[in-house]
């Protein structure tokens, strides 16, 4: 691994310099970026991988949902489709990517879309003939094009932006000088009982600046597991179950299963991945094999959209982004900055 990474080092080096410049030429107005009317929020990180964005995305719909008409725009990531498409009757997982597809199926008040440019997706919202008054987007902080009003940026508690490098021989996207743009940094996956005295030893690590707040989010996990039935995560306690992941880190997953006590076999794939027949053929393999009385298949809520008409015996555990302490003063945030954008328009 190390011999890798000495050889990866000048890629790293040159992804850098074309990251930097593209940020430079956006900085001095070279390349421009286009701020709408419309309140829009990302939510991004600096690293690939998962930093929790999607629990992040659903927390601020249900912030804001009651109060104002919120739509979400996302890229849309591996769908089987182009353009900018409106989620609506009939729509798959295929057609707008998991995580859109989730948000449709969860919130059907809200405007689900997809369009890899944001830009004219934004312009395709602010057109409809009941338009948004407010925009998420998910995955845009590289997306420099759009000028958005705040910008939250997520980083893991154990991989930590200040701790990495430049691909390919870390995570990063850009330089983790790319973390100013943000108004607020959420340090996500935390330990739920993080003390005062470690939150701040991260927060100095982080060294926000001035105009940056900080806040500390913990992933929590539905005891009860949902699929064609409500079942109790306790009812399989003692027994084995066969998980099967398509995410970028299913570790929090695996360690929460084995806090309670529940004992399983994982079947692992790529994050995002599309299962195919013979995925599924493997899966319904490997859970005949199983010898519990008691036994599903345990996934995702990302990966149950995708394969939920393929399988018997299949749930999901879902979860929710959980704020540390401070979620009034993150909640106030971003309704200020919504009501405030909306009376300026």
């Amino acid at each position: 691994m190390y011999l890798l990474r000495k050889i990866a080092y000048p890629f790293s080096l040159l992804y850098g310099l074309v990251t930097s410049f593209r940020n430079y030429l956006f900085h001095v107005g070279i390349l421009t970026s286009t701020q709408f009317k419309t309140p829009t929020i990302v939510v991004g990180n600096l690293s690939v991988g998962g930093t929790g964005k999607t629990p992040q995305i659903e927390y601020l719909i249900r912030l804001l949902q009651n109060d104002f008409r919120v739509a979400v725009l996302s890229r849309g990531y591996k769908r089987k489709t182009k353009g900018f498409i409106i989620a609506e009757n009939n729509i798959t997982s295929e057609d707008i990517g998991d995580e859109p597809f989730q948000y449709y199926k969860k919130y059907p008040n809200i405007i689900v879309c997809v369009d890899a440019d944001r830009t004219n997706g934004i312009q395709q919202l602010e057109a409809l003939e009941n338009p948004p008054q407010v925009i998420l987007l998910d995955d845009a902080f590289q997306h420099r094009k759009v000028k958005a009003g705040l910008n939250i940026l997520l980083t893991s508690y154990n991989d930590l932006y200040v701790n990495d490098s430049m691909l390919p021989t870390g995570n990063l996207r850009e330089y983790k000088s790319g973390a100013r743009r943000a108004q607020i940094i959420v340090v996500t996956k935390c330990p739920s009982n993080i003390s005062i005295k470690e939150q701040q030893f991260v927060i100095e690590k982080l060294q926000p600046t001035s105009n940056q707040e900080v806040f500390f989010t913990t992933i929590e996990y539905d005891t009860k597991l949902k699929g064609d039935s409500f079942i109790n995560l306790d009812d399989y306690k003692n027994e084995e179950i066969l998980l099967v992941t398509g995410i970028a880190n299913p570790t929090p997953l695996q360690k929460y299963l084995t806090t309670e006590k529940v004992k399983f076999q994982h079947l692992k794939y790529p994050d995002h991945h599309h299962f195919s027949s013979t995925d599924i053929k493997k899966i319904k393999q490997e859970f005949e094999k199983i010898k519990s009385n008691k036994k599903i298949v345990l996934t995702t809520e990302k990966d149950y959209v995708r394969i939920f008409a393929k399988l018997q015996n299949l749930r999901f555990i879902s979860i929710q982004t959980k704020f540390v302490a401070n979620n009034t003063s993150f909640d106030k945030i971003i309704k200020n900055y919504v009501e405030q954008s909306s009376r300026d328009r």
